[in-house]
């Protein structure tokens, strides 16, 4: 079938759990570093994430620990943002943190959210996609190839341009599908994610690339769907930074719905 829009993802919180993992470490490092005085939960994480500009997990953890400091009047830890981060990869990678056949850390335990033959269905339905997300390249590569299975998938990573809500990482893996698929018209892309760091991504890609249609689908991560209350208010949130609709699975991104919102 003749590509009719490109679907872009990311990774965390949509296409697998995070909330043992990744939000896990953020904790643990926190709780370290504010000497086991205080462990954030994952609604304070939400809360500090609905910034939107909080989507390096490095970052949002350092900064978790300075405003612990500074809400009790106290100076900041001597910690350095590197020491911080290097705590976080050991306690997400594991020890090693370099080699993935050796990592025995939380992203070892990550439950997936979906699988091959959704994107394979995707792609037969006309939507060619690509990834783009704040995690690492090795973390989102294990996660994409290793534990998912696709094949040398459209990966636009932290390594490789500015964060969220910066969109040109965004615009990168569009134009490297219109690349991989000859595409020469500019069709409608969809970014879907689970922070307002990602939709305010597709807010700005509306403002730099004006000449396509963009639109922003919130998927509500696992953690956010245990409470009706609070479910409620993260799709909320989610539609306050954008959204155009809050979905509970990536696997609802569909042929029949992008034809409908489109």
């Amino acid at each position: 079938m003749m590509p009719f829009a490109i679907a872009v993802f990311d990774i965390d919180g949509v296409l697998r759990d995070v909330g043992g993992s990744y939000r896990r470490a953020i904790a643990d490092t926190v709780e370290h570093y504010t000497n086991a005085q205080y462990r954030p939960t994952l609604e304070d994480i939400d809360i500090l994430k609905s910034e939107g500009i909080w989507n390096n997990d490095w970052k949002a953890s350092e900064v978790l620990i300075h405003r612990y400091f500074e809400g009790r009047g106290e100076p900041k830890p001597s910690a350095t943002y590197e020491e911080i981060t290097d705590y976080f990869q050991k306690q997400y990678r594991g020890p090693d943190t370099e080699d993935p056949d050796q990592w025995t850390g939380y992203i070892s335990n990550e439950p997936l959210l979906v699988d091959t033959d959704y994107f394979q269905t995707l792609a037969g339905s006309g939507i060619p996609y690509a990834f783009f997300s704040g995690a690492t390249r090795g973390s989102a590569s294990f996660v994409l190839q290793r534990r998912i299975g696709l094949d040398q998938p459209i990966l636009i990573a932290m390594e490789d341009g500015p964060g969220k809500p910066d969109p040109t990482g965004l615009m990168v893996a569009v134009q490297k599908v219109e690349a991989q698929q000859s595409i020469q018209n500019a069709l409608p892309v969809i970014y879907a994610g689970d922070t307002a760091a990602d939709m305010k991504t597709v807010v700005a890609a509306k403002a730099q690339f004006p000449n396509r249609q963009w639109l922003a689908i919130g998927i509500l991560p696992p953690h956010a769907q245990k409470d009706e209350a609070y479910k409620a208010d993260y799709s909320a949130k989610l539609k306050a930074a954008g959204a155009q609709t809050v979905l509970k699975s990536v696997r609802h991104i569909t042929e029949d719905l992008l034809s409908s919102l489109l």
